[in-house]
């Protein structure tokens, strides 16, 4: 069972997930403001170029994860008549600027930090170096602590789901868990990038090993950044809701005594735990014009009962000439074709 399926009732709410999600940003917060001091002291003693990219790696995630908080209050308050469908696309803005932080705070920095460190070649200090370790390996402590935080709750919620955690990271629609995982999960390998450069600067004398470290650092960082930009604006744009959602709501509503025939189901995914559904349906023949209004108030009830996460629903009753029912056909197995693909994809 998924987000993109009925509901479980054993499945936590979306509050609950909320506060799991800000529970698991306030660790990764706390690891990174720690980190960014000790890394930039750490750099400035040892004036090592790749652990003061370390350190505005760290500083961009600690901002990042100040976004992604702000985000989750932001996104919970309710519907007005200035935004009628609610405020739940503040999560992807959000985490957008994320995106926008990581770039520009660490990946720019840190090929800052690699150029230059080519053109000066510094004469490393043993002494600083070695605090340099020493930080970086307490830094991979704190980032592997809170890259197991969000892990557990990615674990947590592939079971609810029922799917693998690969599954869940890949089509998860909570962007502050998906950019606190990558975060962890570039800081731990930023980290080690770090300790490699140093370690080999310190052994052969040459600076170009942290030069190069750094660069891979900026690299990855604006692949990172590059990759949740790319996710939040789709959802920003207007992403359709999970395949899987679109395949059982076209299900149920074929299923309906009274409805002969969908010829379009369009989703807006709205929020993590929020979707618009607009569908066109065509009602069987002979049905009494008096039950039709009753017919629709049924469906939609039955359908937010089943799926809670629809909580927008427009049904547009209209009639169906035979090319809207072959669209209809050739949609659905395309849909069922995207669900298939998706399953195998994630060994289900």
């Amino acid at each position: 069972m998924s987000q993109d399926a009925a509901r479980d009732p054993s499945e936590p709410t979306q509050g609950g997930r909320d506060g799991e999600t800000r529970k698991t940003v306030w660790v990764a917060l706390a690891a990174n403001l720690g980190i960014a001091v000790a890394k930039a002291i750490g750099g400035a003693v040892a004036g090592s170029p790749a652990l003061l990219s370390e350190a505005a790696h760290s500083v961009a995630d600690s901002l990042n994860e100040i976004f992604l908080l702000a985000a989750l209050k932001r996104s919970e308050r309710p519907a007005d008549h200035l935004h009628p469908f609610g405020y739940g696309k503040e999560r992807f803005f959000w985490s957008l600027l994320a995106a926008v932080g990581i770039f520009v705070t660490g990946g720019c920095f840190s090929f800052f930090q690699g150029i230059e460190a080519f053109q000066t070649q510094e004469a490393e200090s043993h002494t600083g170096y070695l605090i340099g370790l020493i930080v970086l390996a307490v830094a991979l402590l704190a980032e592997g602590t809170s890259l197991i935080r969000a892990l557990s709750q990615v674990r947590t919620q592939a079971r609810s789901h029922h799917r693998s955690m690969l599954g869940e990271i890949k089509n998860t629609q909570d962007p502050a868990l998906r950019t606190v995982l990558a975060e962890d999960s570039t800081a731990c390998l930023g980290v080690l990038l770090a300790l490699a450069g140093m370690a080999l600067h310190m052994t052969t004398g040459n600076g170009a090993y942290e030069a190069w470290a750094s660069l891979l650092i900026g690299a990855l960082l604006v692949h990172v950044a590059f990759m949740l930009g790319k996710s939040a604006r789709a959802q920003l744009i207007g992403e359709a809701a999970a395949p899987e959602l679109q395949q059982q709501v076209i299900a149920f509503l074929h299923d309906r005594p009274e409805i002969d025939t969908v010829t379009a189901a369009m989703t807006m995914q709205l929020g993590p735990d929020s979707v618009m559904l607009a569908a066109r349906i065509d009602l069987v023949a002979g049905l009494d014009s008096e039950l039709v209004e009753e017919a629709l108030v049924c469906t939609k009830q039955e359908l937010r009962t089943r799926f809670p996460q629809l909580d927008q629903l427009f049904l547009d009753v209209t009639d169906a000439s035979t090319a809207d029912r072959a669209r209809a056909v050739q949609a659905r197995r395309r849909l069922d074709d995207v669900v298939e693909q998706r399953r195998q994809a994630d060994g289900v």
